[in-house]
């Protein structure tokens, strides 16, 4: 019944959305047993009042009963009071419930996308993630919270049908089959409902993941011209939306006014037939005052029964679409016995590619195909699957986090995140300010903070969008000097700086980590002239190593790759 990857061992193992509920409401089953136990009690005083006001009428108004007005007088106000009471806690406990189960659904989104990692986007759509956290964590809280509303609803419902019965089973019996009557007409518009829900749903991600395609690659359409293109499809897309939507709203307005006509012609009915019965004398004044409070306070119950139905059926469909995420496995998972790795560094080798990378060293790779060299990267970090080996100990056989834990790879793709651009740089808050600021000598970055008025306070926008490219990809760099890992992997670090720039992060890497193992993919003869050793690589394998000048004298594909790289 559990299983771990999602990062709490307490989810259902077959993660379907109704277990998924479950799991959610089990979460805090104090609160939630409360929060339903006081709903109970706020509907079922509320239910008791119109008898107590029958009783008062018949008691002490018809007989003349001073005492027997003023003891159901009484008792009216314990209810009221203990109604009011009960539903000021009910409502306190609904709402934790609301935020405990949206704000868990949150978690275990957080939870899975660390889990799925680099795979993340090869699995799922962002804009399904986004709309996850947006939308469907009100659905999932809602569908929490009227549980309280629901069961009370239904225990009232019932009390109000035993007491009905008890003074006559006509007018009874119209409420213990006009409910469930009045329920399963709803229940014919819940099905379309959620039919068209889901449709909703799913448009409105493809939408949010088109929206975030389009804002991240905007300066590349706007080059090639594709603005146009990409705006009028996500016109279109955004009208089936919007028609998608307003079938949804066309279900729910009908649902709404069920809601309220429904439960309206129920009363009108119940008055009725409880104003002949007071003509016949079948009932007594006060019992028809009952009946008629009766069939005013069951409106109450009926529209939260059809709001539970309506939110359970929203729920139900979020609940689907976090099930859907929770289900994804990463590509890559720990071993049922992860193996134990020596401390302190070790060979890294990557068998495939025949590459080797000594303890303490600073190595350049060149290879003719960039796709190579991004591939060996991914392998040494074990984002991709590889015969890779560290101190002789396969990767394979290490947990995941013990391997990132030794080898960092840094490459174009990270993203900066909103923040203090200190904390940007040292998430961890491992490092003094002296090492970030010798991280930032390092990549050259020291102008990027001293432009900022408030230095390394300040505030860093989403993704670094105030910063250039160069710039972004300097800070990135500092970044991974500051985490200062036993073995670092750097892909392409100085591609988008000019060539006085990257000549002094190329003259300053090497004593930044000097005594550490690194390895810089490029073919920048700026950085290879400046690395201890230097890998060429073509067709993924290692072909020739030694130094930059030895290289470029001795392998002429070697000097054709690093001289492409001049030319431009």
């Amino acid at each position: 019944m559990r299983f771990s990857p999602a990062g709490d061992p307490g989810i259902p193992d077959d993660r379907s959305a109704t277990r998924y509920l479950l799991w959610l409401a089990g979460r805090h089953p104090f609160l939630f047993g409360s929060g339903i136990a006081l709903g109970i009690v706020w509907m079922v005083a509320q239910a008791l009042m119109p008898a107590a006001v029958g009783r008062a009428v018949d008691a002490g108004l018809a007989h003349r009963d001073p005492d027997a007005l003023l003891t159901w007088g009484a008792v009216l106000l314990g209810l009221g009071v203990l109604q009011a009471v009960a539903g000021i806690l009910r409502h306190r406990c609904a709402v934790h419930n609301w935020l405990a189960a949206a704000y868990r659904t949150v978690q275990v989104t957080v939870g899975a996308t660390n889990r799925l990692g680099g795979a993340l986007h090869r699995r799922v759509a962002a804009g399904e993630v986004v709309s996850i956290g947006t939308a469907d964590i009100e659905h999932i809280g809602s569908a929490i919270d009227i549980t309280a509303r629901g069961a009370g609803s239904i225990v009232a419902v019932g009390t109000v049908a035993v007491i009905l019965l008890d003074a006559s089973v006509p007018l009874g019996l119209v409420v213990v089959l006009g409910v469930p009557l009045l329920m399963g007409l709803v229940g014919l518009l819940i099905r379309p409902l959620h039919r068209q829900q889901q449709a909703y749903r799913d448009s409105e991600g493809r939408l949010t993941a088109r929206a975030g395609d389009i804002v991240s690659g905007l300066r590349v359409l706007r080059g090639v011209g594709g603005e146009p293109v990409l705006s009028a499809r996500y016109r279109a897309q955004s009208q089936a939306l919007r028609a998608d939507g307003l079938r949804v709203a066309r279900v729910e307005s009908l649902l709404e006014a069920a809601q309220v006509l429904l439960p309206g012609a129920f009363v009108v009915l119940v008055t009725w037939l409880g104003a002949r019965f007071a003509l016949r004398g079948e009932i007594s004044a006060g019992q028809l005052v009952a009946f008629y409070g009766y069939t005013a306070f069951l409106v109450s119950p009926l529209r939260n029964l059809t709001e539970a139905a309506d939110k359970l059926t929203r729920g139900h469909v979020a609940a689907r679409r976090v099930v859907r995420l929770l289900r994804l496995t990463p590509e890559l998972v720990d071993p049922a016995h992860p193996a134990a790795l020596p401390a302190g560094p070790g060979d890294l080798v990557d068998v495939q590619s025949g590459l080797v990378l000594r303890p303490g060293r600073f190595t350049a790779l060149a290879a003719s195909a960039p796709e190579d060299a991004a591939a060996i990267a991914d392998r040494l970090g074990r984002y991709a699957d590889g015969d890779v080996t560290l101190h002789g100990v396969p990767l394979r056989d290490l947990a995941v986090a013990t391997v990132r834990e030794r080898i960092l790879v840094a490459d174009n793709d990270a993203h900066l995140f909103t923040g203090p651009l200190r904390s940007e740089l040292d998430p961890h808050d491992a490092a003094d300010r002296a090492a970030v600021e010798a991280a930032l000598v390092a990549a050259s970055a020291t102008d990027i903070v001293e432009a900022l008025p408030d230095g390394l306070d300040g505030r860093v926008a989403e993704r670094g969008r105030e910063f250039s490219g160069g710039q972004r990809q300097r800070l990135r760099l500092a970044r991974a000097l500051v985490a200062d890992p036993e073995t670092l992997v750097l892909v392409e670090p100085t591609s988008a700086v000019d060539a006085h720039t990257e000549a002094r992060i190329a003259e300053r890497l090497g004593a930044a980590r000097r005594g550490r193992t690194t390895l810089v993919c490029t073919t920048s003869p700026l950085v290879l002239g400046r690395a201890e050793h230097v890998v060429f690589v073509e067709d993924g394998k290692v072909v020739a190593e030694g130094r930059h000048d030895e290289l470029l004298a001795a392998e002429p594909r070697y000097a054709a790759t690093v001289s492409r790289e001049e030319e431009r």
